[in-house]
């Protein structure tokens, strides 16, 4: 194992700089070679490729986004797509490569490790939905983003005594909807993995009123069936209390990464390093408590992401 390759795929996520700099850098000073991949698969597919040094990654940990750029490829869903990346792979000498990313991306990688390439992965998406890991790189940073704007949208829906529906990212994981939630004092939270009460939710704005509260903060992740306008159209019908939606979109997305995911991603990104220097092949890597783990890339895929039933219970409770 001599040189290696990393590439950012799918959606970008606050960490992945840092797990790129851990990578170059881990890299460099067990005497590897390390290519900078951009444009994730797509990239790979059309060689852009270029070696990168212990410069290349400098002032780069506190940056958000991709700093190797992030893109969705079609040609790599395919056959020859697979196989043009591999001709690549093989013109450039590569021995492994590094891949940041969400399920979709890992399962590229899978693809890669089919054939007979050394893959390491690193979990990159700010859902926090890869079940093998308890949090992901970007995570921690989406959901502080999140508590920051319901912060603000407190203080004028407190002024105009207004309910607000927060809608944030979350497809199929309500982890950013559940945490956010629950640090910001949401009186309610709806996500896809569970069954809503809607009668509840109006119930407790209701009684909210009745204690003079001034305002209510509904958090609804984007995957829950009932949509944003519906709560909305309830909530005016049965409380009479004004209520305006709030999305925050790909905001979450950017800014610069917490603490906590610049560690985490450093973290990661020196163990992919570690693990390649082991003559490990296909693993991914992911943290269980305060332990870093590595897992047969194949198997972790496999695993389910579970509902944080404690989660859900405490949110229940704490807004009575």
């Amino acid at each position: 194992m001599r040189r290696i390759g990393v590439l950012t795929s799918g959606g970008d996520a606050p960490g992945m700089n840092a797990a790129v700099r851990a990578i170059v850098r881990g890299g460099v000073y067990n005497g590897l070679k390390v290519f900078g991949i951009q444009r994730g698969f797509e990239g790979l597919i059309h060689g852009e490729i270029k070696e990168m040094d212990v410069s290349s990654v400098a002032d780069l940990i506190h940056r958000g986004g991709t700093v190797l750029r992030s893109a969705r490829s079609k040609d790599f869903m395919t056959k020859e797509g697979q196989q043009k990346a591999l001709d690549q792979i093989r013109a450039f000498g590569l021995d492994g490569i590094a891949i940041i990313g969400g399920d979709g991306s890992l399962k590229g990688g899978l693809c890669l490790a089919e054939a007979g390439i050394p893959v390491m992965g690193l979990p990159g998406t700010i859902d926090n939905d890869l079940g093998y890991t308890d949090f992901t790189i970007g995570f921690d940073t989406a959901v502080n983003t999140v508590l920051d704007a319901i912060g603000k949208i407190r203080d004028t829906s407190t002024s105009h005594d207004r309910c607000t529906v927060v809608e944030v990212m979350g497809r199929h994981c309500g982890d950013i909807a559940y945490y956010a939630g629950v640090a910001g004092g949401a009186e309610y939270i709806l996500t896809s993995e569970t069954e809503e009460d809607l009668n509840a939710l109006c119930r407790k704005v209701i009684d909210g009123q009745k204690r003079g509260k001034l305002h209510s903060i509904i958090v609804r992740a984007e995957g829950c069936e009932i949509s944003t306008a519906e709560v909305i159209k309830l909530l005016e019908q049965k409380t009479g209390m004004e209520t305006r939606a709030v999305v925050l979109g790909y905001v979450q997305r950017g800014g610069s990464p917490s603490a906590q995911d610049r560690i985490l991603a450093s973290r990661m990104g020196y163990r992919a390093v570690e693990l390649f220097l082991d003559n490990k092949r296909n693993r991914a890597v992911g943290v269980r408590g305060m332990d870093l783990i590595d897992l047969d890339l194949e198997e972790a895929l496999k695993i389910q992401r579970k509902t944080n039933t404690e989660l859900i219970k405490l949110a229940d409770i704490l807004s009575i």
